[in-house]
């Protein structure tokens, strides 16, 4: 009997040809793909390269299958397209899976830029009404007694005018403010009632208050390149953006190399992006906190660009730091211009922010500020500084300013939560954990410790360990695992509980998130483990 192969038609060499071309570039494919994640690419090219490729060889088996469909058997040009059907159904499946379970936040904006319909895949994030753990009243010190007497004598500084003498209309949208905690507070009106305000000496008149009264009536600086921020990305593009203004001319990738090793961080800080000015571009800067609006127009007046840490204002968005740079201001107006790396800069001279609404957003940390200048200029910046130019006397000054916001509206969180940084600062770490507590009974946004350390510094200091590591595990499930402080602060408390080994491992972590942060490299050398 004849083998009946004998009888099978030799394959057409088309097929063959396709067949081993198809086999040669799945092999290139692979060393290529072996290569390219060698060197940890940017997900953006690798969701390039993927989405590309799965396309190019869905396209080359169907035209494939339709090319030779009269000399393949149907089975298996039908077989072909239930193939190709199927792995897209699975890959599908499988990368929803790990969009939602291993993709980081900043890799799953990036496929959300390529596939817009994946946003419907979130996992699931905290409510917006969401506030940082509440806390027992504080047994030692009461809120009377915190407001009952100033943090040294603010009066150096010029007063802001009182907000009826700022003709601006009143903001469609409302400002940022603390949401209500769910556990009740108590009666607030107590305490307003318990303390008697003590009355402030006449101001001192100073050269920042000389300054004030000769400046121009408006200023908008010009030579900014404006820079629209990559996710997550406001510090860079921020400190970007003030540079420009010198002659920078650097993309803010440069910027974010330096400030955020970990591309997940949530948080550059100011003083962060100070020692990126200092150290790496032949500008110079500083930061401070306990500013005020008049000496924001006075940098800017004087030609000096100022980065303010604020709130983001963008529709869509509850509480979220941001930073912004200010390129100008106009009394007639009641306005500063702004160059908002997110939201944009307007018609090109600054999207308009009125007075009473940016200085209700700024409060929100502590009315900081970075201010960019050239070496030869320093003489004039700690001029018009004034008593600022002390980070321990701007520090009282913020403590006195949320003092006296605290007396005025003792529903205001933040005025307690600033109280709290500003007395962190100086050291008085049992006040100002009696002020965080003051500010944790009323509600403070949970992405507030995201951005500013105060609490943990001063709850570790007190010895309130439990206080410290509650913080750290709200940080820990709402994003703050990128954040570095996160790490260094549970490492602390661990050594101080006699746990040195988890201790190293929690300082290791921090380090890996960024290896700039030499509190946490003390801290591990420290430990010699």
């Amino acid at each position: 009997m004849r083998d009946q192969h004998e009888h099978l038609a030799p394959p057409p060499r088309g097929l063959m040809a396709g067949i081993l071309g198809l086999f040669v570039l799945l092999v290139l494919g692979g060393i290529g793909g072996f290569l390219l994640l060698q060197s940890r690419p940017a997900m953006s090219s690798l969701l390039e390269v993927g989405l590309a490729a799965a396309v190019l060889v869905t396209i080359g088996g169907l035209v494939g299958a339709f090319v030779f469909r009269r000399r393949l058997p149907r089975r298996l040009v039908l077989g072909v397209v239930f193939v190709l059907v199927a792995l897209w159904l699975l890959g599908g499946v499988a990368f929803v899976v790990l969009y939602r379970t291993t993709l980081q936040p900043g890799q799953r904006e990036t496929a959300k830029h390529y596939l817009p319909f994946m946003q419907m895949f979130d996992p699931p994030a905290p409510p917006p009404d969401t506030t940082l753990p509440t806390v027992a009243p504080n047994e030692m010190i009461s809120p009377a007694d915190l407001l009952s007497s100033p943090f040294g004598a603010a009066t150096s500084t010029p007063a802001e005018p009182p907000p009826a003498a700022i003709q601006v209309e009143p903001s469609p949208t409302a400002s940022p403010t603390a949401v209500p905690s769910a556990t009740p507070a108590p009666t607030l009106t107590t305490v307003a009632q318990a303390v008697t305000p003590v009355p402030t000496a006449a101001p001192v008149q100073s050269t920042l208050q000389a300054a004030a009264a000769v400046r121009p009536a408006s200023r908008v600086l010009s030579g900014f390149t404006y820079v629209k921020q990559t996710w997550n990305n406001c510090g860079p593009a921020n400190i970007t953006m003030a540079l420009s203004y010198y002659g920078w001319k650097q993309p803010q990738d440069v910027a974010a190399a330096y400030l955020k090793p970990s591309k997940e961080d949530k948080n550059v800080n100011p003083g962060e992006m100070v020692a990126f000015v200092n150290e790496q571009t032949g500008v110079r800067a500083l930061t401070r906190v306990g500013g005020s609006m008049e000496l924001l127009k006075l940098f800017l007046a004087n030609g000096f660009p100022v980065i303010v840490e604020s709130v983001l204002d963008a529709e869509g968005y509850d509480w979220i730091g941001h930073y912004e740079t200010l390129v100008g201001y106009d009394d007639g107006a009641g306005v500063f211009y702004i160059f908002d790396s997110f939201v944009g800069n307007g018609d090109g001279s600054g999207r308009t922010d009125p007075y009473r609404d940016f200085d209700q957003a700024w409060q929100n940390f502590n009315r900081t500020f970075i201010v960019l200048y050239r070496q030869e200029e320093e003489m004039k910046v700690r001029e018009l500084l004034g008593a600022l130019t002390d980070p321990a006397r701007a520090a009282e000054i913020a403590a006195e300013t949320a003092r006296q916001e605290a007396l005025a509206d003792p529903t205001n969180g933040f005025a307690w939560f600033n109280l709290g940084s500003s007395l962190t600062k100086l050291g008085d770490y049992d006040k100002a954990a009696a002020a965080f507590d003051r500010a944790r009974q009323i509600g403070v946004p949970w992405r507030i410790t995201l951005y500013q350390f105060g609490p943990f510094e001063a709850y570790f200091n007190v010895g309130r360990y439990d206080d410290v590591m509650a913080l750290v595990q709200s940080n820990l499930n709402n994003g703050g695992q990128y954040v570095e402080e996160t790490h260094f602060w549970k490492g602390k408390v661990l050594e101080a509980q006699g746990n040195p080994r988890q201790a190293y491992e929690a300082f290791r972590v921090a380090l890996a998130h960024n290896p700039r942060f030499t509190a946490a490299k003390d801290a591990l050398d420290k430990l010699k483990l």
